[in-house]
């Protein structure tokens, strides 16, 4: 997610608590709340997926999807 898109996020949250939003804006920040939340949830299952644990005895455990 690029860094105006985050941006506008903000915004709307500010405005949110300042003076409201539209029905328009609400929609807005609902789907830009939704595309950062995948943004960062892909991050971390791609981040994991790449992630290993090393027990005691020097033996490596990927850490990956489902576990």
């Amino acid at each position: 997610m690029d860094q105006k898109k985050i941006d506008r996020i903000n915004e709307l949250a500010r405005k949110s608590k300042s003076e409201g939003l539209t029905e328009a804006e609400k929609a807005e920040q609902t789907e830009l709340r939704n595309e950062y939340r995948a943004s960062v949830t892909g991050n971390l299952m791609q981040q994991l997926e790449n992630t290993y644990i090393m027990t005691p005895d020097g033996k490596k455990h990927k850490v990956g999807k489902g576990r």
